[in-house]
């Protein structure tokens, strides 16, 4: 059973720039110097429909970011009528033509399953994402061929600007914790899940700040204290 929420509120994001989720995640000492240190939370949702915002994520699986562009840069020159191509016209595209542009046979299977689901109205408008809880999307969306959890997960932080996202199972998010926290290892995506309990209803800002951990890392310009 689908939930659904009678709830038609903008993004967090669109509230004030984070700057509660801020106040209520330094209340953890860990993410208090993650915060600290990073400044501002800078997270800005892209104002894209859902449909969209899944293709565009099945064209990047397992591909290097510009490869991927350069396959949707492709992929878009195919419809120059629109500013992308609507569900309609990726069903009347040739598989052939698609496999041109670069996508292989299961994301080409993949597009078309989610342009399909989309004419048929399971995957909603953004409208409709506002009277449907987290659950209920990822429970509708993950029907979809190529898209698991995570991916639904990308599309409500940084599409639908949901506040209270936390991608457990990201590698990103968990190698943040172990850096911030000065671990030896990982977090399992379990121990994860019950650390970020304390963190709602933030825990997507918790998410953005544990990227940033994770990426200042690698430059070596975050240590734990």
């Amino acid at each position: 059973m689908v939930e659904i929420v009678g709830t038609g509120a903008p993004p967090a994001a669109a509230n004030g720039a984070w700057a509660k989720a801020e106040r209520h995640l330094r209340r953890d000492p860990v993410l208090r110097r993650v915060v600290k240190r990073i400044g501002p939370c800078t997270l800005e949702p892209v104002q894209r429909e859902p449909y969209e915002a899944l293709v565009r994520a099945i064209a990047h699986q397992q591909v290097h970011g510009r490869a991927a562009e350069a396959i949707l840069g492709r992929f878009l020159a195919l419809h120059p009528a629109h500013a992308f191509p609507p569900p309609e016209a990726v069903l009347a595209t040739g598989v052939e033509a698609m496999r041109a542009c670069g996508f292989s046979q299961s994301k080409v299977a993949a597009i078309r399953d989610i342009a399909e689901k989309a004419a048929g109205g399971l995957v909603p408008t953004r409208e409709a994402c506002a009277r449907l809880t987290d659950a209920a999307l990822i429970e509708r969306l993950v029907a979809i061929r190529g898209v698991g959890r995570w991916t639904v997960e990308m599309l409500l932080i940084f599409t639908l600007g949901r506040p209270d996202v936390l991608p457990v199972d990201d590698f990103g998010v968990r190698e943040g914790w172990k850096v911030a926290a000065g671990l030896e290892a990982q977090p399992k995506p379990k121990e994860l899940a019950a650390l970020g309990e304390a963190w709602a209803p933030w825990r997507s800002v918790a998410a953005w700040y544990l990227w940033r951990a994770a990426d200042a890392a690698k430059r070596s310009v975050f240590k734990p204290q």
